[in-house]
C-alpha cells in the first residue's frame, strides 16, 4: 500500500543525485552478475538512491481525501458501462490507494457528509438540428430553442404511445429559469452550437425539456405571397391567417430524465410531437455535461481545478504502479476501472477540458517516471494529445512554467540514463534494446513538439547530448564490441535526424573491431564465450521459426479431432512439435555459466508462453472465420468444442515445462549466484501467468453455450417455467459430454451452474410477497441442484454449495414459510444472538434469574433476581427499571398473560428476588423459537416507558422438562445471567418479509411491535 508520507506532489526537476550515484540495471549489488529484475521490461530504479521530492504533510493528504470522497459522495449521472458502479467499491479503493486506516477514513467521511452539496449543473450544448419541419410559406422555418430543467419529475412519453406530453417548456418552468437560442432564419439544419448552464437540486426527480419553435413576425400578406413557391405554401398562409398575429410554431421536443444521462452523452435525439398530425419532426444533436458549482472542499476552494485533478491523478498512479510491481508485473499505463472511474468523476465534476487532463496526465507520469519503474511508451499517448491540441494561449503563465520544467527535467534526467547505458540497458537482458527505443524515441518527439519549442528557451541539440552522454563513458576504457555496434544502429533507427551522425559513429566503431587481440593459447575450458554474441540470435530465429510454424498450422487446421479416439485437431501436434523442438535445442545447448543460462532460460520460457498465448487468439479467429463461411451452426458447435479441447492440451504442455526444462538442477546450478525469490519472480510467475490467461481463455469459450438458456419472465413463474432450462441440460450437456475433454465438461458445468443461481437469484428478486411462488422456486432450485450433482456423476456437493447457493436456498426457504414460522425463526436467531452477547460485554447491563419447570405440574417457575449495570436513562442520572415478563411466540402461548415486577426508584442495580408461575404444557416449550422474553424497561410517569433492554431465554433448555418426575429441587437450579440487548434499528430480513405481508394482520402486528422496540434501541447502523 502507497504510504502516505510518499505522496509526490510536483516539485523540482532533479529527482536523482547527478554523478555520485548510478543507476542499478539489470546485474545488480547483490552478487556478480545477479540479475536485479529479471522481467527485463521496466525501468530500473536504485535501491539506494536517493528522491528529492517534497514530501506532504498529512494534512494536506487530507484535503485531497477529503475531496476525493466528497467526489464519490456527490457522483451525478448513470455510470458507464466500464465504470464501477458501487460506491461502497470506490471509497474502499481510495482509502487503499491513500494508505488511510479505518479510522482515518470515518473521521474525513463524517467530515465531508458535513459538508454542503455542491450546486448540480447541467451543462448543455445545443449543437444543430436536421430534418425538422418547414412552417414558413417558403418551406423554411426560422427555428430557436427554449429549454430549462423541470424540478418534478414527469415521465416521457413512450414513442408508440398516442397520447402524447402536450405541455411545453413556457408552462412548465418559470420564465427566469427558461433559456433560449438564437433564431436562425430560413433553413431546415440549423447550427446553433450554444451553450447552456442549468442548474438543479435533486437528480431523481429532475427532467431537461426543450422545445423548438418556428419564430413567427408579423408580415404582410403582399410580403408572404412574394415567398409562396408551390400550393403547400398557399396551405400555409391559410393557416397562419386563422391563427393569432406574431404566435410561433411548434416544431417538437425533447424530453429527458436527468438521472437516465451519463456524466458526458453526446448524441441526437429524436424531436417529439404534440399531435399525431407530423410524427416525424427531424432530429437535434446535445451535448449534456454534469458538472458542479460551489464544491464545499477546501481544495476546491483553494486551488484551481487543474492543480487538484493533478495532485489527485498522480496519488492514484503512484499506487497503481506500486500495486503493479508488487505483483512482478509491468505497468503499461492502463488504469484500473477504479481509478478511471474517480478521475473521470473529478474531471467532469470540475468541468476539465481534455487539453487540461492530458497536460495532468504528463505532468504527472514524466514525474513518476524518474522515481517509480514502468515503461516509458506510457508517456507517448501524452506527448501526442499535447501536440493535436497545443494551444499557448489555453495556459496560465504559471502552467507554461510547469509544463517547459516537466520538459527539462525528464530530458536531463533520460540523457542521465543514455549515460549509462550499459548498466541500465545491457544486451543480456531481454528487451533491453526494446527499452532503450522506447526511452530515445519518447526523448525525440518530446524534442519536435510545438509545445516544447515554444516553452523552452534555448532548444537542445539533441545529436550532441546523446553524443556526449557516450563519450562520458570514458576514451581510454574499453568498450565491449557488442554495445559499441548496438547503441548506433538503435539510434540510426529511432532519431531519423541522427542517421549522418551514428553512420560516423558505425565506421570508427568497425575500425576498432577490425583487429581483435587474442592474447596467449585458445582456452577451450571457455570456449562458450566464441558463441556468447550469437546465443540471442539463435534464440530469436527459434522464437521466429516456431512462430510461424504455428501460424501456417492453424491455418490449415480445419479443426476436426485428427484420431478416431481423439478429441484435438492436427494443429496441436504441431505446437507440441515445436515446443519438444525448443527443449531439445535447450538441452543440447547445455550452455556452461549458470548466470546466463539462467538468462536463456528466461528467453526460452517467455517466447513458449507468448506462443501459447498467440496461439490462443489465432485459433479463436480460426474457429469464427470457418463458422461463418459455412453458416451451420452443428459444425460451430463442434469446432468449439475442438478449440477448447487445444487450449487446454496446449496448458497441459506449457505446465509440462518446467521438468522438461530441467528447473530443479538450474537452481541447484545457480543456487550461489541468483536468489531463490528471483527464480520464482520470472520464471515461476511467468509460467502461472501464462496459465491463468489459458484457464481464462478456455472459461470464455465454454461460457458461450450459455446463452442458449434462459428462464422465462419472473411474473410468469411457474413449475412449468424450468422446462428449457431441463431441456437444455438433457440435449445440450449430453453432446457436450462427448465431444469435450471430461475437465473441460466440468469447467461448463461449474459455470452453468453459477449462471443458473444467477437466473434464479434474478427471478426470485422480481417476485411478488406470494409464499406459493417462492415455494415453486426453492422446488426449482432443489432439483436443480440434484440434477447437476447426478447421485454424485456430476459435481460434488462442495462445488454446488457455493455461498450464492447457501444464500439463495436460505432467502427461498424464508420467503416460502408461513408467517407463524417466520416469527419463530426471528426468535430462534435472536435466543442465537443472546448466547453470542455472553461472550461480549454486557454494555446495557445483564439481569439475573432462576428458571424450572415441573412436569407433574406442566408449570414454568421463574424468579428474577436482580439485575445490573443498567444505562441511565433519566435526567437525575438514574433510572426506575422493572422487569416485564412474556412467552414467545404469542400465536404459541395465547393464553398466557405477561408478567410485571416492582418498578425499583432510583437504581441502576436493582434487587426485584420476584417469582412467577405459568402454565404451559411441556411440548410447547420444546416448539422453534419458544422463549422467556425479559425486557427491562424504565418507568416513566408521563409518556411511554424507555427501553433498557431485553434478553431471551430459550424454553428448551429449561431444567426440569426432560428430567424424572419433580426430581429438579429448586434450590439447586443455577442462577442464569442473561446479557440485554437491543434490536438493530434497520430490522433485519424476517421482519422486512413479514412487513411485505400487508393482508396479514398477525404479521403486520408482530412487526408494529418490533419496531417500536427498534425506535428505542441505541443500536447504531
Amino acid at each position: 500500500m502507497l504510504a502516505r508520507d510518499s505522496w509526490w506532489w510536483p516539485g523540482s526537476a532533479g529527482c536523482w543525485e547527478a554523478g555520485d550515484r548510478d543507476r542499478q540495471g539489470a546485474w545488480g549489488a547483490g552478487g556478480k552478475g545477479r540479475p536485479a529484475n529479471p522481467r527485463g521490461c521496466m525501468e530500473h530504479v536504485p535501491a539506494g538512491l536517493v528522491l528529492h521530492e517534497v514530501l506532504v504533510v498529512p494534512p494536506q493528504l487530507a484535503l485531497l481525501y477529503e475531496e476525493v470522497l466528497y467526489t464519490i459522495r456527490h457522483r451525478l449521472g448513470k455510470p458507464e458501462h466500464h465504470h464501477v458502479a458501487d460506491s461502497q467499491e470506490l471509497y474502499a479503493y481510495v482509502q487503499k490507494a491513500f494508505g488511510m486506516d479505518a479510522e482515518e477514513h470515518s473521521i474525513i467521511m463524517q467530515q465531508v457528509k458535513e459538508l454542503e452539496s455542491p450546486i448540480f449543473c447541467l451543462k448543455a450544448t445545443v449543437k444543430e438540428a436536421k430534418g425538422i419541419l418547414g412552417k414558413d410559406v417558403s418551406g423554411f422555418s426560422d427555428p430557436y430553442c427554449l429549454l430549462g430543467i423541470e424540478t418534478k419529475s414527469q415521465e416521457p412519453s413512450h414513442p408508440d404511445h398516442k397520447k402524447r406530453m402536450k405541455a411545453v417548456v413556457k408552462d412548465l418552468i418559470p420564465e427566469d429559469q427558461i433559456h433560449r437560442t438564437q433564431v436562425i432564419s430560413q433553413t431546415l439544419s440549423p447550427v446553433w452550437d450554444e451553450t447552456f448552464i442549468l442548474e438543479f437540486e435533486d437528480m431523481e426527480t429532475a427532467s431537461f425539456h426543450l422545445d423548438m419553435w418556428d419564430s413567427d413576425m408579423v408580415e404582410s400578406v403582399r410580403h408572404k405571397l412574394g415567398e409562396l413557391t408551390d400550393l403547400h405554401g398557399l396551405k400555409r398562409i391559410f393557416k397562419d391567417a386563422r391563427k393569432d398575429k406574431g404566435q410561433d410554431d411548434f416544431l417538437g421536443n425533447v424530453v429527458l430524465r436527468l438521472k437516465d444521462l451519463h456524466c458526458w452523452d453526446d448524441r441526437w435525439y429524436q424531436l417529439e410531437p404534440r399531435t399525431e398530425t407530423y410524427p416525424n419532426r427531424g432530429q437535434c444533436h446535445l451535448q449534456f455535461l454534469l458538472t458542479h458549482k460551489k464544491r464545499a472542499t477546501t481544495s476546491s476552494r483553494t486551488q484551481p481545478s487543474y492543480t487538484v485533478h493533478r495532485h489527485l491523478l498522480q496519488q492514484l498512479v503512484s499506487y497503481e504502479i506500486l500495486q503493479h510491481q508488487a505483483g512482478s508485473i509491468s505497468w503499461d499505463g492502463e488504469l484500473s476501472q477504479h481509478a478511471s472511474t474517480v478521475l473521470y468523476l473529478h474531471a467532469t465534476q470540475k468541468d476539465l477540458s481534455d487539453f487540461h487532463q492530458v497536460m495532468a496526465q504528463w505532468l504527472a507520469y514524466s514525474k513518476l517516471y524518474q522515481s517509480l519503474e514502468f515503461n516509458s511508451n506510457c508517456l507517448l499517448h501524452q506527448i501526442t494529445s499535447i501536440e493535436y491540441q497545443w494551444v499557448q494561449e489555453r495556459l496560465r503563465p504559471e502552467q507554461k512554467a510547469e509544463l517547459a520544467e516537466s520538459f527539462q527535467s525528464l530530458l536531463t534526467y533520460g540523457i542521465s540514463l543514455i549515460r549509462r547505458y550499459r548498466i541500465i540497458f545491457p544486451l543480456s537482458v531481454p528487451r533491453s534494446t526494446e527499452r532503450l527505443q522506447s526511452l530515445l524515441r519518447v526523448l525525440v518527439q518530446m524534442c519536435k513538439m510545438k509545445a516544447f519549442h515554444e516553452l523552452c528557451m534555448l532548444s537542445p541539440d539533441l545529436p550532441q547530448m546523446v553524443s556526449m552522454a557516450l563519450k562520458v563513458v570514458g576514451t581510454g576504457e574499453s568498450l565491449s564490441i557488442q554495445n559499441k555496434l548496438f547503441l548506433p544502429l538503435l539510434l540510426v533507427e529511432v532519431i531519423g535526424d541522427l542517421q549522418q551522425w551514428m553512420m560516423c559513429c558505425c565506421c570508427a566503431v568497425g575500425e576498432a573491431a577490425a583487429f581483435i587481440h587474442r592474447d596467449g593459447p585458445l582456452a577451450l575450458s571457455n570456449f562458450h564465450q566464441w558463441f556468447k554474441e550469437a546465443v540471442p540470435q539463435w534464440l530469436q530465429k527459434a522464437y521466429t521459426i516456431a512462430l510461424e510454424r504455428a501460424q501456417r498450422a492453424i491455418q490449415m487446421d480445419q479443426l476436426t479431432p485428427f484420431g478416431e479416439h481423439n478429441k484435438h485437431s492436427t494443429s496441436t501436434v504441431d505446437l507440441s512439435t515445436c515446443y519438444a523442438q525448443i527443449v531439445k535445442t535447450w538441452q543440447q545447448l547445455n550452455w556452461p555459466d549458470p548466470e546466463e543460462a539462467f538468462m536463456i532460460m528466461v528467453k526460452l520460457v517467455e517466447d513458449m508462453c507468448k506462443i501459447a498465448l498467440m496461439y490462443c487468439r489465432l485459433i479463436k479467429e480460426r474457429a469464427e472465420a470457418l463458422s461463418l463461411s459455412e453458416q451451420n451452426e452443428g459444425e460451430a458447435a463442434n469446432r468449439l468444442c475442438v478449440v477448447v479441447n487445444n487450449i487446454k492440451q496446449l496448458r497441459l504442455l506449457i505446465l509440462k515445462l518446467p521438468s522438461q526444462l530441467d528447473w530443479a538442477q538450474l537452481v541447484e546450478r545457480t543456487e550461489a549466484v541468483i536468489d531463490q525469490q528471483q527464480i520464482q519472480h520470472t520464471l515461476h510467475n511467468q509460467l502461472d501467468s501464462a496459465v491463468s490467461c489459458l484457464d481464462h481463455e478456455v472459461r470464455d469459450v465454454v461460457s458461450l453455450p450459455l446463452s442458449h438458456c434462459a428462464l422465462p419472465n419472473a411474473s410468469l413463474l411457474s413449475l412449468q417455467s424450468i422446462i428449457p432450462l431441463m431441456k437444455f441440460l438433457e440435449s445440450e450437456l449430453q453432446y457436450l459430454n462427448e465431444h469435450l475433454v471430461q475437465e473441460n465438461f466440468k469447467s461448463l458445468l461449474v459455470l452453468l451452474w453459477h449462471h443458473t443461481l444467477a437466473v434464479l437469484s434474478a427471478a426470485a428478486g422480481q417476485q411478488v410477497p406470494s409464499t406459493q411462488c417462492y415455494k415453486k422456486l426453492h422446488c426449482a432450485l432443489k432439483s436443480l441442484e440434484r440434477c447437476f450433482y447426478a447421485e454424485g456423476c456430476g459435481l460434488p456437493l462442495e462445488t454446488l454449495h457455493t455461498a450464492a447457493f447457501l444464500s439463495l436456498e436460505t432467502h427461498l426457504a424464508l420467503c416460502s414459510s408461513t408467517s407463524r414460522k417466520l416469527i419463530q425463526k426471528y426468535f430462534s436467531n435472536r435466543i442465537q444472538q443472546q448466547v453470542g452477547a455472553r461472550m461480549v460485554s454486557e454494555k446495557y447491563g445483564a439481569v439475573t434469574i432462576k428458571a424450572l419447570y415441573r412436569p407433574s405440574e406442566q408449570k414454568l417457575r421463574v424468579e428474577v433476581l436482580n439485575a445490573v449495570n443498567l444505562i441511565p436513562l433519566d435526567s437525575n442520572g438514574s433510572s426506575d427499571p422493572f422487569v416485564q415478563l412474556t412467552l414467545e411466540p404469542r400465536h404459541q402461548f395465547p393464553e398466557v398473560v405477561a408478567r410485571t415486577t416492582q418498578c425499583k426508584r432510583n437504581e441502576l442495580h436493582p434487587l426485584f428476588d420476584e417469582a412467577f408461575d405459568f402454565l404451559i404444557p411441556p411440548e410447547k416449550c420444546r416448539q422453534e423459537g419458544a422463549c422467556l422474553l425479559l425486557t427491562v424497561f424504565d418507568y416513566d410517569t408521563l409518556g411511554a416507558n424507555d427501553l433498557e433492554g431485553e434478553a431471551f431465554f430459550p424454553l428448551c433448555h429449561l431444567p426440569g422438562l426432560d428430567a424424572d418426575e419433580d426430581q429438579a429441587d429448586t434450590g439447586r437450579v443455577p442462577q442464569t445471567r442473561l446479557p440485554l440487548t437491543h434490536p438493530k434499528p434497520t430490522g433485519d430480513e424476517i421482519l422486512r418479509l413479514l412487513e411485505s405481508r400487508k393482508g396479514d394482520k398477525e404479521a403486520q402486528a408482530f412487526v408494529k411491535l418490533r419496531k417500536q422496540r427498534a425506535k428505542q434501541s441505541k443500536e447504531t447502523e
